[in-house]
C-alpha cells in the first residue's frame, strides 16, 4: 500500500508544472515558440532554462529571446560535443583550483574556488575559458530536479598580485551572466586580503546588479558561524569547520 502511495506521489511531482507563476508560464511559451522558429536547439531546453533567460531580459519576451538565441549560438560553438572534455582543460584541472562537495540547507550544490591556485602567468587564457564552462556544466549537472542554483565559497587565502587575472575573471563573469543567468544563488568571499579590495574595484562596473547582490564578504573570525547559518554541518567542508571531505570537481 506504502508502495504504490509513494509512486503516486511521485507520479504526481513529475506531472506537476515546473513553473508555478501564470504570467510566465505564458511568456515562457510564447518566448520558446519565437526561439524555435530560429534555432531547432530550443526543442531541447527545458522551460526552466527558457524562464532564467526570460527573466534575466526583465519579462521581455522580445529581448529575452535574443539573449537566448545568442546563447544558443554561442553553445553551438563552444560546446560542439555537448561538453568539454577533461583532456582539453588538463592544465586547470591539475591545480585543483575548484572543488564540489555538499549542499547548502536549499538544496543548492556547493562549489569551492581556491583564488591562490589560479596562476595566469603559467595557464593559457582560452583554456581557463574552457574550464569555466566545464565548471559550470558540471555543477547543473549536479542540480536536484528542480533547483536552479548553485552557492559558491571563494576563498582568496593567500592570494595575491601573482594570481590576479583581470582579464580571466571578467571572462569567467561573462560566461556565468550571459550563458547561465540565473544559475548563481550566493558567493560567499572568505579570507579576502586587502589587495584583492583593489582589483575589486576594476572588475565592479562588470558586474549585473543580480550578481552583485549575492556577494557575501565574510568576516575571518566569524567564517564557520557565517557558513553554519546557511550550510549544515555535515555538508560543510572540513577546512570551513563542517565534515566534508575536499574533492576536485573532476572526481566529484
Amino acid at each position: 500500500m506504502e508502495n504504490k502511495e509513494n509512486k503516486e506521489a511521485a507520479a504526481e511531482y513529475e506531472n506537476e508544472p515546473l513553473i508555478k507563476d501564470e504570467l510566465e508560464r505564458s511568456k515562457v511559451k510564447i518566448m520558446r515558440a519565437l526561439c524555435d522558429q530560429e534555432d531547432p536547439l530550443t526543442k531541447d531546453v527545458d522551460d526552466l532554462m527558457i524562464r532564467r533567460f526570460l527573466r534575466a531580459g526583465g519579462l521581455d519576451t522580445e529581448k529575452a529571446s535574443k539573449l537566448f538565441l545568442k546563447y544558443l549560438t554561442w553553445k553551438r560553438s563552444y560546446l560542439p560535443k555537448g561538453h568539454i572534455s577533461e583532456s582539453e582543460i588538463a592544465n586547470d584541472l591539475s591545480h585543483k583550483k575548484v572543488c564540489m562537495q555538499g549542499h547548502d540547507k536549499m538544496g543548492r550544490p556547493i562549489v569551492v574556488a581556491f583564488g591562490n591556485r589560479h596562476n595566469p602567468s603559467k595557464g593559457n587564457p582560452e583554456e581557463f575559458k574552457r574550464f569555466v564552462v566545464y565548471t559550470l556544466e558540471k555543477i547543473c549537472a549536479r542540480m536536484p530536479r528542480g533547483e536552479e542554483k548553485f552557492v559558491v565559497i571563494g576563498d582568496l587565502q593567500g592570494w595575491g598580485y601573482t594570481h590576479s587575472d583581470i582579464r580571466g575573471y571578467l571572462a569567467a563573469l561573462s560566461i556565468l551572466q550571459d550563458c547561465y543567468p540565473g544559475r548563481l544563488g550566493k558567493i560567499y568571499v572568505v579570507h579576502a586580503p586587502y589587495l584583492f579590495m583593489k582589483v575589486r574595484k576594476l572588475i565592479q562596473p562588470f558586474v549585473d546588479s543580480n550578481t552583485k547582490q549575492r556577494i557575501v564578504f565574510v568576516e575571518n573570525k566569524k567564517l564557520t558561524s557565517t557558513l553554519l547559518e546557511d550550510i549544515e554541518e555535515s555538508q560543510l567542508l572540513d577546512i570551513f569547520g563542517g565534515k566534508m571531505p575536499l574533492v576536485p570537481i573532476q572526481d566529484s
